[in-house]
């Protein structure tokens, strides 16, 4: 394996048990096992894990991009491309009744710690934000009445992830997220 490849399967496996096991829990010696690399290798590519945490943000802020992306080319109306991202939850079920949503564990974990990295994981949360609101601004909403709509779901998606993993009830998420194609249903009939 070389350098480039090594790297981004730390990252890789990083991103992975930063979001099972909380980035607190997570040990230089838990990502060099699941890697399978000495020590000594692990630090010639990072030196401290906040430089992985750096990474494995910036990973996710890539994925994410690449998914918006993806919606915005595939979804053929800002209804259906909205529908993309409630549908998001029951493509990630398994994992959110695991171990929560991944933005939002790794928001909370950070904000605990009062880490400096929370303004860039919280961008995580921004680049939906802003998509969303894009998307119900086509819809025909002013841009500040499409941010609130676009709060909006965050948070009730956030509180569906959160509540879904506390109970570990999967129909209660299957239910919630009919209601919020419901509610999108609402919005787009309004417009």
């Amino acid at each position: 394996m070389g350098a480039g490849e090594t790297r981004e399967t730390i990252v890789a496996q990083a991103d992975r048990l930063f979001y099972e096991q909380g980035y607190e829990h997570t040990s230089f010696a838990d990502i060099a096992a699941a890697v399978q690399i000495s020590r000594g290798n692990f630090y010639y590519h990072f030196r401290t894990k906040d430089e992985i945490l750096a990474a494995v943000i910036e990973r996710r802020q890539a994925g994410t991009r690449v998914l918006l992306e993806r919606w915005q080319a595939e979804g053929a109306s800002p209804a259906g491309r909205i529908a993309s991202f409630i549908d998001m939850m029951i493509m990630n079920r398994v994992k959110i009744l695991q171990h929560g949503c991944p933005v939002g564990s790794l928001c909370n974990e950070l904000a605990k710690l009062d880490h400096p990295a929370l303004p860039d994981a919280n961008g995580l949360f921004q680049l939906f934000r802003e998509w969303l609101a894009g998307q119900f601004s086509a819809l025909g909403r002013d841009a500040a009445e499409a941010d609130r709509q676009s709060l909006h779901l965050l948070a009730r998606s956030q509180g569906i992830a959160a509540l879904a993993n506390a109970f570990r009830d999967e129909n209660f998420l299957r239910r919630e997220v009919a209601a919020l194609h419901g509610w999108l249903a609402q919005q787009t009939a309004a417009a």
